[in-house]
């Protein structure tokens, strides 16, 4: 990855709506999810959400198919994990033990974030 690939990337996760989108679509895997459902699921307007998609579509990290009336969209995983190596390459001065080590030593960094809108739903709400 070119640096700057990894800054159109960062760019494009720099806003909380953008972020919240990507890492919905993560966690949605390869069925993707279609506008109508993101826009539920993150309390975003269809046409605030257009202009976030927009962003992610340029930096690639999502892609879209239409399917009918209805635009699926998908998070782009193989371009994340390239984006955490391009993060993580060389990390530690190449030793593997001390990676490991600190991996093991590594605060929760779910403790450190606010959870997404749909992730603060009570049990019944889902």
């Amino acid at each position: 990855m070119q640096k700057a690939a990894a800054l159109r990337i960062f760019e494009a996760l720099s806003s909380g709506v953008r972020l919240d989108v990507f890492r919905l679509l993560v966690q949605a895997g390869k069925p993707g999810r279609v506008a109508g459902e993101i826009a539920t699921a993150l309390d975003v307007s269809p046409t605030n959400l257009s202009f976030h998609l927009k962003g992610l579509l340029a930096a690639g990290l999502v892609s879209v198919e239409q399917e009918g009336r209805f635009q699926r969209y998908r998070a782009n995983i193989p371009l994340m994990l390239e984006t955490i190596a391009y993060l993580t390459a060389h990390c530690c001065g190449g030793d593997p033990d001390e990676c490991a080590r600190l991996r093991g030593h590594a605060p929760d960094a779910a403790a450190f974030l606010p959870p997404l809108a749909h992730d603060a739903a009570g049990p019944g709400d889902q």
